[in-house]
């Protein structure tokens, strides 16, 4: 009587495919320096990108400050935004962009990675979870950019300058408000809620003798300062305020 063949299990193409690719971590792509992206430390004022620079790469803040400035025809510049760890900047090379629209430069040391523009377009194509982290930044960043042009519109100097104060200190993130490390000059806080630095002055002092804010080598904000924002009856797209 013939013996039946052993048999032997065989995986199938799809297990084998699946096993041999680990599973995409963003958090370990985003601290290797592989192809396409490179890692760099930047000392306090060194610019990252300036403005006219051929627009190639996204990068992603690791540690540290970032602002990104733009400067008119004729010298004068304007904040238009302060960035920090885990946030993104450069995404404007993905909409088609040529050139730098701002410079991004370190307010204090900073360490970020470059990836290049094709490298960032094929993650967004194949890495579901990475496209999503990604996304999501976009997505934040639009409503930051919503609500600044609302708080422009609508609210007074001293509840543009509360809300900025509350943002830079990350007020709402685990509950409580950070020290800012980076020194922001009263200069460059009156370039971001459009006013003059004698305007942020004035309620600067004002906060400190309310006690809202301290000066200990660095700018400590209470969370108490959003009863400033609170003071008043909501602002409404059809409602009039002070704006200046």
């Amino acid at each position: 009587m013939a013996r039946s063949p052993k048999t032997r299990s065989v995986k199938s193409s799809t297990s084998s495919k699946a096993a041999s690719r680990a599973v995409f971590d963003p958090a370990v792509f985003l601290a290797t320096a592989a192809l396409g992206r490179d890692l760099s430390n930047h000392s306090k004022n060194e610019v990252i990108f300036a403005q006219g620079d051929d627009a190639d790469a996204v990068f992603y803040i690791k540690k540290g400050k970032v602002k990104v400035a733009v400067v008119s025809k004729d010298g004068k510049e304007a904040v238009v935004a302060l960035l920090g760890p885990d946030q993104f900047v450069g995404e404007g090379c993905l909409i088609g962009q040529p050139k730098r629209l701002a410079t991004a430069s370190a307010m204090t040391e900073c360490e970020t990675m470059r990836v290049t523009k094709t490298e960032i377009q094929r993650l967004l194509q194949d890495e579901p979870t990475f496209s999503q982290m990604f996304v999501s930044h976009l997505l934040v960043r639009n409503a930051r950019i919503e609500e600044d042009l609302v708080d422009q519109l609508f609210n007074s100097t001293e509840k543009r300058l509360a809300r900025l104060l509350l943002l830079l200190a990350n007020f709402g993130k685990e509950g409580r408000t950070e020290p800012i490390l980076a020194k922001i000059s009263q200069e460059t806080l009156a370039e971001m809620i459009g006013t003059t630095r004698s305007r942020v002055s004035h309620f600067m002092n004002r906060f400190r003798k309310m006690g809202f804010i301290d000066y200990n080598g660095h700018l400590e904000v209470h969370s108490s300062l959003v009863g400033v924002l609170l003071a008043d009856q909501p602002r409404t797209v059809s409602g009039s305020a002070e704006s200046h």
